[in-house]
């Protein structure tokens, strides 16, 4: 099938906090796809059947319209995606990125990008996939998690000290982009930190702070590819960091022993695979300062942004953008 034959529907924007740096994804992706010669539609699932006429309002956050969950079932139960042939998340996070908008599509019989309902909902649960993580082997930092309701912050501190100490990081238990975290440095930090993570999530993912280096590794089919270490102009690679030109830099392939790096690319297949995740997806690790791989997370759809780091993976390995999107269009089909 020729370019101009297929019909992609472009989801972004949506409900979650990540809205906006899914707007970016989508301006990235759109303007790749229309040069590449393919058949795009723009729709934000969030303003359900009342989507914008300029196309230049989809990346652009303004009063146009409520935006709702409710809005989001009703605009993939419609008639928007009755001429498309398959469907390209440029969605994160929560109600996005977690499978409950893939079941809808996998009910209607449309195609899309990126893993299943499954491995979606468990590579967001951050606790469901480090058990999953330890069942295969995959090395993960210690952990507990608290539920919200869960008052009692001296057991808390008490095992905080008992299996990690600090400085421990806190964050919620099912977002992204940093969005709700905290690194504790002492006991009186613990209380506040979970408070925040908690409006973010039912649960509170309290994990072990690995020092040393910030990497991650992007899984495209079979392959990963090279590793790329962050190094983010605050101490924390935040939202900030993450998101605003000339906050991090970013070294691909990234300055470690090969050995160190091997390990990386045999982790990233190995946590991908066992959460059951298909196409592609990016994994992120801590690595030590004696380089032990420490795995975070996986991430399903990841970012595709100006600042974006399987992008730049890709290019590292001889593969551009466009070639990049290309290979996720035809998988998915």
């Amino acid at each position: 099938m020729n370019r101009k034959d297929i019909r992609i529907t472009l989801l972004l924007g949506g409900t979650s906090p990540e809205r906006a740096v899914s707007k970016s994804t989508g301006k990235a992706i759109y303007k790749e796809l229309k040069d590449l010669g393919y058949k795009v539609k723009l729709v934000d699932p969030a303003y359900g059947l009342n989507q914008p006429q300029d196309e230049q309002l989809f990346f652009t956050e303004v009063d146009y319209a409520e935006i709702s969950n409710q809005n989001c079932i009703d605009a993939l139960n419609s008639e928007l995606l009755s001429d498309t042939d398959l469907v390209f998340f440029a969605l994160h996070g929560k109600w996005s990125e977690d499978g409950t908008l893939q079941s809808v599509l996998e009910l209607r019989g449309v195609k899309y990008t990126g893993s299943g309902v499954l491995a979606s909902a468990l590579a967001m649960d951050k606790n469901m996939s480090k058990i999953m993580f330890q069942h295969f082997n995959v090395q993960t930092p210690k952990w507990i998690v608290v539920k919200a309701g869960d008052n009692d912050y001296g057991t808390i501190k008490n095992k905080i000290e008992k299996f990690f100490g600090y400085p421990c990081v806190i964050k919620p238990n099912d977002q992204g982009s940093t969005i709700g975290l905290t690194i504790c440095r002492d006991q009186d930090q613990v209380e506040g930190a979970i408070n925040l993570a908690l409006q973010l999530s039912d649960k509170a993912l309290i994990e072990e702070f690995i020092e040393g280096h910030e990497v991650t590794v992007a899984i495209l089919d079979t392959q990963a590819l090279p590793v790329l270490e962050i190094k983010p102009k605050h101490n924390l690679y935040d939202y900030e960091c993450k998101y605003t030109h000339g906050m991090s830099d970013y070294i691909v392939p990234a300055e470690i022993p090969e050995s160190a790096a091997a390990v990386l690319q045999q982790q990233a297949l190995l946590a991908f695979n066992s959460v059951g995740c298909t196409g592609y997806g990016r994994v992120d690790f801590r690595l030590s300062d004696d380089y032990k791989s420490y795995c975070l997370e996986v991430n399903t759809l990841p970012g595709m942004t100006g600042t974006s780091l399987v992008p730049k993976m890709a290019k590292a390995a001889g593969i551009s953008f466009g070639e990049l999107l290309e290979k996720i269009i035809r998988m998915s089909l």
